[in-house]
């Protein structure tokens, strides 16, 4: 079986909003939690009380992913600053 070789190179990354996103998304998260938590009775005689531990549990991970893209996009402009900084020394 032959190696596969990619024929083109693969894209840039997108980079956009991306701590205002993973708030956004652990704000749905949150809730879609308290919007079914007045139903916990109905969910637990279905069997389906683990739709309400999805959302919580999301919820949480995003709260450690608001954590983690904030320090990602403080390094990003740190390490920005730091390329300009030299080349606006030099002029």
């Amino acid at each position: 079986m032959a190696k596969w070789t990619p024929k083109h190179e693969a894209p840039e990354p997108l980079e956009g909003p991306v701590v205002a996103t993973v708030t956004g998304g652990t704000i749905i998260w949150f809730v879609l939690f308290l919007v079914q938590l007045p139903f916990y009775g109905w969910f637990d005689d279905h069997g389906h009380t683990w739709w309400l531990w999805t959302c919580l549990a999301g919820g949480g991970l995003g709260l450690i992913g608001i954590w983690y893209v904030r320090k990602r996009d403080a390094a990003i402009k740190r390490a920005a600053a730091t390329e300009d900084a030299p080349t606006a020394a030099a002029e």
